[in-house]
């Protein structure tokens, strides 16, 4: 908008500080030219405007799709000091697949977990592990391995700090983050 008025104030600058003469002269040529500089700059802001309404509003969009495909991705488990994936993993792996082969846009975090059982460094290795062999079957489904990042937390992140088997059968799991 400044701009534009800048313009403005260039142009009847310039039409008033020239003789009666020069005016006559150039009366036709400043009309054809005053009209498109007016015209194009609200276009172009309005453009430029629109396009960053869109942006905003796809990155809503997109926002909007993660949190509900958040929501719809499930956890897998493990066997104790395993790191084979069972066959009650693949639904949950089938249907991120899934999700990832539709919205080419989105990425996936896989976040390897184990139980408080063993030491630091070893259940640091075991998420790795387990991060991984959900990482190898996503690909082996088509996904690209760049969409794909691990992470272990070994026993860092526990969803139940209860020294039962069935909270540490809770903490052996890889959980799914869309990105």
């Amino acid at each position: 908008m400044k701009k534009l008025v800048l313009v403005l104030m260039i142009v009847g600058l310039f039409g008033f500080g020239c003789s009666q003469k020069a005016v006559v002269q150039s009366e036709a040529p400043m009309q054809k030219t005053a009209p498109t500089v007016v015209e194009s700059k609200p276009i172009v802001i309005q453009q430029t405007v629109t396009q960053e309404n869109v942006n905003e509003k796809e990155l809503g969009e997109l926002q909007r799709l993660k949190k509900e495909l958040q929501a719809k991705l499930k956890d897998i488990h493990f066997n104790f000091d395993k790191a084979e994936l069972e066959s009650s993993a693949k639904p949950a792996l089938n249907d991120l697949a899934n999700i990832l082969t539709k919205h080419q846009k989105l990425k996936v975090i896989v976040e390897g977990s184990c139980d408080e059982r063993g030491t630091r460094e070893y259940n640091l290795a075991l998420g790795d592990k387990r991060a991984n062999a959900a990482k190898q079957y996503l690909i082996s489904a088509g996904i690209p391995s760049a969409r794909i990042d691990t992470v272990s937390y070994g026993k860092e992140k526990p969803l139940c700090t209860e020294s039962t088997e069935e909270c540490w059968s809770k903490n052996r799991r890889d959980h799914f983050v869309l990105n």
